[in-house]
């Protein structure tokens, strides 16, 4: 007899620790979901807030478009001042041909000619640019005639 309430305890045993095994199964599992799900809605609040940059994104472009004159308007001098051909004095007459055709190829504006030319200008040339008046002094034309007419 005395077996057999043994035998009666160790299954009650077996069957507490079966049923707590259960127990801890379920919250594990509860606890998964509850994780993913939270993980599930910080990605829905991640894709939301980036839709939201995005959509900023897009206004400020279209607002900087707007109040901004196009690109083809604009013109770095400081970017292509490198691009403008060495100046020489002893080859003025080949000079110039020269200036203009790259001045057309790269698509300068003809307003900015000069201020291209007067960084590379030396000697008599740097000093008639520097003596013509200013209004004088930022007409290709006008600059070309008179360094051509001194050298």
């Amino acid at each position: 007899m005395e077996k057999r309430k043994e035998d009666e305890f160790k299954l009650k045993q077996a069957e507490l620790e079966m049923k707590e095994r259960l127990e801890m199964k379920e919250r594990l599992e509860m606890d998964k979901k509850e994780k993913e799900d939270k993980f599930k809605l910080k990605e829905l609040e991640m894709r939301e807030r980036l839709e939201m940059e995005k959509l900023k994104i897009e206004m400020v472009k279209e607002e900087s478009n707007t109040k901004v004159q196009p690109k083809s308007e604009y013109f770095d001098a400081a970017k292509n001042i490198r691009l403008v051909p060495r100046f020489c004095e002893k080859t003025v007459d080949k000079y110039f041909p020269q200036f203009e055709k790259n001045s057309h190829s790269l698509k300068w504006p003809m307003p900015y000619w000069t201020t291209m030319l007067q960084s590379v200008f030396e000697g008599k040339a740097a000093e008639i640019y520097s003596a013509l008046p200013s209004e004088k002094s930022s007409d290709y034309d006008t600059v070309k005639q008179e360094v051509l007419k001194a050298l």
